[in-house]
Formats: structure tokens, C-alpha cells, sequence
């Protein structure tokens, strides 16, 4: 686990004790490095991933103005605005929905052409906040890899005392790339942060992590207590008290094992070989007559029209045409 996080906050130091196991408490590194004070829960994947983060933030944004959601529940409760730009990804308004928030009860925050929160309306948006307030940020938006501008929201958000999570499933692996860690510069200071290991980590599905700066916040939104289930003794970990689950597997185990097997400096070049080659096939179509890509290619997204000199409905047809070709021939 501290391998892990290291990998994500690559400015820190790999710990030279050894770690307690795959699922250890994550303490070591520098002040404002994502691997510093924050608790991680092994869950199915950055779905499960958002919605642990945002409980979190939830029971912790009520608690500062006296409301205690986790014995009391939503009914009476005071509202909680939701900041969320408008080209967030579908897992975090199912999170919403889940945790009683509500997938359409936000304030959608205008994006730009690549998906990115545009600071000028966050800036808006924030200034209307009165109350508790969640804002959810994203590294690398699903169809163009674009990362909001963390350095500039996250000020803001923390001017109206908001919680900052940030939804990375697969953007925050940017931050173990020396070449690409500044698309997600900021992004440490926020409160809590979602990501996969089925994706750049490459295991396989059902291994997810919730990473959370505040351990009670996070502990109060999951942990689940009964007589017959033994507490953590001094010095232990019981993971089950960072996820919504008590029956589970040992998901830290896959994660441990590929962080070992690839180590570091494997990790990164998965993840910059992938980005290479969006880019080398981005560059091969944009020098093709009538075919366009229609984002700016930072990450390993690649967005392709066909037929861009032609009309809006005849390029449609023409893209249409092209993918099912390429379908029907492998």
C-alpha cells in the first residue's frame, strides 16, 4: 500500500521499513504529498471508489454545522450544495444518487471544449454557496484525458469551507509520469481522491481505491460495528473499517503484486507508452484528408471524426460508417 501511494505522489521518498502488508495504513512522506495522513479502502473499482469518498465528505460537511448523518440520516438534515462540472463522469452522479444526495440536485458547473471545469464559473458557482458544500473535481475526463485546473478551483472551493473530492479513475496515474505529472498539478491538496488498478495498473477487475485525507471522516461513513466483530487492536488495521463491505476478498493483494512486479519505473512506462502511441495515432489520422481529431490528445484519449470538411450529417454518417467497418473487419 505505501509502494502505491508512493507511485501516485512520486515527489516522496519510498519508505525503507517494510510495509505491514498489502492493506497497511498509509504514513509516510512530505506534508503536502497524497500519500501523507490519508487512509485508503480497497473497493470494486473507482465507482465504489467515488461513492466511499463522497460519504466521507457527506457525514464530514454535516458534522461541521452539528448534524450527524450517520446515526441520523439525510431527513431534516441540512442541504449540501454539490459543485460538479458538467462533463463529470456518470459513476460520480450514481454516487450521488446512491448516498441520497441526488444525481440531478447539483449545480453543474459550466466546462470547456476538453471537458475541463472553467475557473471563471466554478468561481461563480462558489460564490452562491451558503451552507455545506461538496466539490467534485476530475483528472482525466473519459473522452478527452482533460484534467480540470486544480490549482486555481481548489482555492476557491476552500474559500466556501467546500470538501474537495477528486474523481482520477485513471488520470491520477498521470502523477507517476515525470512527463505528465503536470496535468495534475494541485490536485494533492484536495480532501479525498477515487482511481482504479484495472486500468494503467493492469489488475484486474474489482480492485479500486478510495483514498481519503481525514481517517475519521472516513472511518465514521464506514465502519461497521457489532458485538461478534473483533476491533483493531493497537497498531493494527481493519480494512473492513474503510469499506462498505465486511465480506470481501483481499484485494490488496493484486494491487500489491503488480506494484511488485512492475515496480516504479515499470508502472511509469505502462503509462507513458499508452500515451505515446494515442498521440502517434492521433498525429497518422490528423494528416489524412477529411479526418479530424477533435480533441487536444494529453493523456490516451483520442477523439476522431471523418468527413470533417463535410456537413454535420453527413460527417455523422460517414464517422457511423467507419466504426462499423472497422467492427466488421477486426
Amino acid at each position: 500500500m505505501r509502494s502505491f501511494m508512493a507511485d501516485l505522489a512520486p515527489e516522496v521518498a519510498a519508505p525503507t521499513a517494510p510495509a505491514a502488508g498489502p492493506e497497511s495504513a498509509v504514513r509516510t512522506g512530505k506534508a503536502n504529498a497524497l500519500s501523507t495522513d490519508n487512509q485508503a479502502g480497497f473497493v470494486t473499482g473507482a465507482t465504489v471508489a467515488n461513492f466511499v469518498c463522497l460519504a466521507a465528505a457527506r457525514g464530514e460537511v454535516l458534522r461541521r454545522v452539528g448534524w450527524d448523518v450517520e446515526a441520523d440520516g439525510l431527513f431534516g438534515a441540512p442541504p449540501i450544495t454539490v459543485l460538479i462540472g458538467d462533463d463529470a463522469h456518470t459513476t460520480v452522479f450514481s454516487a450521488l444518487q446512491l448516498l441520497g444526495l441526488g444525481h440531478d440536485r447539483v449545480i453543474r458547473v459550466a466546462t470547456d471544449s476538453q471537458g475541463q471545469i472553467e475557473p471563471e464559473a466554478f468561481r461563480r458557482a462558489a460564490g452562491a454557496v451558503s451552507g455545506p458544500c461538496i466539490a467534485i473535481l476530475q483528472a482525466g475526463q473519459i473522452n478527452t484525458g482533460g484534467f480540470d485546473p486544480f490549482e486555481a478551483l481548489i482555492p476557491i472551493a476552500r474559500r466556501v469551507g467546500a470538501w474537495v473530492h477528486v474523481d482520477g479513475a485513471f488520470g491520477l496515474w498521470a502523477r507517476t509520469s515525470p512527463a505528465l505529472r503536470h496535468l495534475a498539478l494541485g490536485l494533492e491538496a484536495a480532501d479525498s481522491w477515487a482511481t482504479d488498478g484495472h486500468k494503467w495498473l493492469q489488475t484486474p477487475y474489482d480492485c479500486g481505491y478510495a483514498v481519503v485525507r481525514d481517517e475519521e471522516a472516513h472511518r465514521r461513513a464506514m465502519t461497521i460495528a457489532a458485538s461478534y466483530l473483533p476491533t483493531a487492536g493497537t497498531g493494527e488495521r481493519n480494512p473492513s473499517n474503510y469499506v462498505p463491505e465486511l465480506s470481501r476478498r483481499a484485494r490488496g493483494f493484486a494491487t500489491w503484486a503488480m506494484i511488485r512486479h512492475l515496480g516504479r519505473s515499470g508502472i511509469v512506462d505502462v503509462v507513458e507508452r499508452n500515451c505515446q502511441a494515442a498521440r502517434a495515432i492521433a498525429e497518422r489520422l490528423a494528416g489524412e484528408p477529411g479526418v479530424k481529431v477533435v480533441n487536444d490528445v494529453v493523456l490516451n484519449q483520442m477523439l476522431v471524426r471523418f468527413g470533417a470538411n463535410e456537413a454535420s450529417e453527413l460527417g455523422d454518417r460517414l464517422t457511423r460508417e467507419v466504426i462499423a467497418g472497422i467492427q466488421s473487419d477486426g
